[in-house]
């Protein structure tokens, strides 16, 4: 009897422990989220109307660029967060550490030259590399997108807000993502992405979208057809029976140079 009291315990804890950090929340966190004012500051600077970005300028910042990763690494999410302070604590964390990484390994032609030599799609990259940590713990830049943002949070809307720094990404935001603003934020990035003719050509009848909406799929189609999407924020309203074809993806570095 003792045996099976014992397992019971260990079978509680387990189960405890595992759901206690069900939305990547870290015991020991701030009770408030952390501003991201600096981040703000950094941005206002360095990233262009047209959204490239002057990385040479973020070198020339890096000691700010460093702090402020440094105070998101020591300042994790924590369970009383309301779940906008945690979108925009986990888009500005993504979007800082890839400008660090960008910084750190300048000059590169594509972020992807920064792969390993035997590099593995969703398995071994880039994105896949535990290289920074947060709330004490190893990260990558795949676990905040796919593993939090896209697995805790129904909101397709990241995919605008996430720079991958490359050409063909959605251009990264010259302010930090705050809880207040994150909607209209969000929106203003789903808008201005969409209704970019270098990145998406819209028509009432053909549609040449980026291959995001081919990768992610899924995260545009929850109660809903990717054209019913796609309507809410195109300029042009898209027919229903529309053809859908996906664009090439230009890895390019979004540098101002």
């Amino acid at each position: 009897m003792r045996i099976k009291t014992n397992s019971l315990v260990v079978l509680a804890l387990l189960l405890a422990l595992g759901c206690s950090n069900s939305k990547n929340t870290f015991a020991g966190s701030v009770t408030d989220a952390p501003s991201h004012e600096n981040w703000t500051k950094l941005l206002a600077k360095h990233v262009r109307p047209n959204g490239l970005v002057d990385y040479k300028g973020f070198i020339a910042d890096k000691s700010e660029l460093n702090a402020y990763a440094d105070y998101l690494s020591e300042n994790p999410p924590a369970e009383s967060w309301s779940d906008n302070e945690k979108i925009a604590y986990w888009i500005n964390a993504y979007n800082a550490f890839t400008v660090k990484l960008i910084v750190d390994n300048y000059p590169v032609k594509s972020i992807k030259d920064l792969n390993p030599s035997l590099s593995i799609p969703t398995v071994r990259s880039i994105w896949t590399k535990e290289w920074f940590q947060i709330g004490g713990e190893d990260f990558s830049l795949d676990r905040i997108e796919h593993k939090i943002l896209r697995k805790d949070f129904e909101e397709p809307r990241i995919h605008f807000a996430v720079n991958c720094a490359s050409i063909s990404c959605p251009v990264l935001r010259n302010e930090a993502y705050t809880a207040e603003k994150l909607g209209v934020q969000l929106d203003e990035q789903a808008r201005l992405f969409l209704n970019d003719t270098s990145r998406n050509k819209i028509t009432p009848h053909r549609v040449e979208v980026s291959k995001i909406f081919s990768w992610f799929g899924g995260d545009f189609k929850k109660g809903q057809s990717l054209i019913q999407f796609l309507n809410k924020y195109t300029d042009v309203q898209i027919e229903e029976k529309a053809k859908v074809r996906f664009t090439s993806y230009d890895w390019n570095l979004n540098d101002v140079n």
